[in-house]
C-alpha cells in the first residue's frame, strides 16, 4: 500500500474511535448498568486502537479520555468532580494539579499497557486472541486502580467527605470499586476488544500493531 494512503486511512481510523470516545463520553453509552453499579465502557475505544494501530496511537486515545473526563467533570460537575478537574470547588474543597494526573495518566497508560502488552504476548500467540484477552483486562485494570489509587492518597479525606463517609471507610470502598467495578470493566473491556479488534486485525491484514 502506497505510503500516503496508509497514512491516511490510519488518520481515518484514529479520528473514528476518537469520535467514539467523545460520543460515549456525552451519553449514556458510556456506561452499561450491571446490578446497582455501572461498568464504564469509554476506554474500550482505547483499548481497541492500541490493539489495531500500537501503543502510541492507544496513548495518544488515552489523553483523548482523560480530556473529555476532564471537560465533563468541569461543565456538568458532581460532588466529586473535583478528583478529576481543577476547575471546580464545593467550598473549601477543590481541585489542584493533582486532579489532572488523576485525569490523565492512568487514561494514556490504558492505551500504552494495552498496546504494549497486544505486542509482546501476540510474539507467541498467534491467534492473538489470548493478547487481545490480555491487553483488555490490562488496559482496564491499569485505569481503575490507578485512578483509584490516585484519589485514595491524593484527594482522600476530602472524597471522602463529598461522598458522606468517615476517612476511615474509604480504604474499604476503594479495594470494593478495585474488586467489583474494575473486575467487571476488565471483563466487559476483555470480550469487547476481543470480539471487535479480532475481525479487524484480520480485515486489515496486520499480525501486531505498530
Amino acid at each position: 500500500m502506497h505510503t500516503a494512503t496508509k497514512n491516511t486511512k490510519r488518520l481515518v481510523q484514529v479520528a473514528l474511535l476518537t469520535a467514539i470516545i467523545c460520543v460515549l463520553a456525552i451519553t449514556p453509552l458510556g456506561y452499561i448498568p450491571l446490578g446497582t453499579i455501572r461498568a464504564t465502557t469509554i476506554h474500550i475505544p482505547v483499548i481497541i486502537g492500541a490493539i489495531l494501530l500500537g501503543p502510541k496511537v492507544g496513548g495518544f486515545l488515552g489523553g483523548v479520555f482523560g480530556l473529555t473526563s476532564l471537560l465533563v467533570n468541569t461543565f456538568t460537575p458532581t460532588p466529586t468532580s473535583f478528583v478529576f478537574t481543577p476547575f471546580y470547588r464545593i467550598g473549601e474543597v477543590g481541585g489542584s494539579l493533582w486532579s489532572l494526573v488523576i485525569c490523565f495518566v492512568p487514561r494514556i497508560l490504558i492505551g500504552i499497557v494495552a498496546g504494549y502488552l497486544f505486542r509482546w504476548i501476540s510474539k507467541v500467540d498467534k491467534t492473538q486472541i489470548f493478547a487481545s484477552i490480555a491487553a483488555g483486562l490490562a488496559g482496564s485494570m491499569v485505569n481503575t486502580i490507578l485512578v483509584m489509587g490516585g484519589i485514595y492518597f491524593l484527594f482522600g479525606e476530602s472524597y471522602a467527605a463529598a461522598k458522606g463517609m468517615e476517612y476511615s471507610a474509604l480504604f474499604s470502598l476503594v479495594m470494593t470499586v478495585v474488586s467489583v467495578n474494575g473486575v467487571l470493566e476488565a471483563i466487559v473491556a476483555a470480550v469487547l476488544a476481543t470480539a471487535v479488534a479480532k475481525p479487524l486485525l484480520h480485515y486489515l491484514g496486520t499480525k501486531s500493531a505498530r
